[in-house]
């Protein structure tokens, strides 16, 4: 799956979700998917967190088949900046 078709099936989850902090999915050499409020973007920009993480882990965690969690605690996800943000991103699309 593609950064622009993960990036959709975010988008319909946090369109109406409240969300209101910026959350940047770095997928290395593929790409990234930025999340400021309700709107999304493949484009870089700045964050208030910043989850490194392989494109096809972040197609699992989007899916549900992953852990948001274990993966942390595993090293499948790094975070950077503010914990807080990833854990309340966390309820919203896990």
């Amino acid at each position: 799956m593609s950064v622009q078709e993960i990036a959709e099936k975010i988008k319909s989850r946090v369109a109406s979700s409240g969300f209101d902090r910026s959350v940047k999915f770095d997928t290395g050499a593929d790409g990234v998917i930025v999340i400021d409020g309700t709107t999304i973007s493949t484009s870089d920009g700045p964050a208030d967190c910043t989850i490194k993480l392989s494109l096809d882990d972040l197609d699992s965690l989007i899916a549900g088949d992953l852990n948001p969690t274990m993966a942390f605690m595993t090293g499948k996800i790094k975070v950077e900046g503010d914990m807080t943000v990833a854990m309340a991103l966390s309820q919203l699309i896990g």
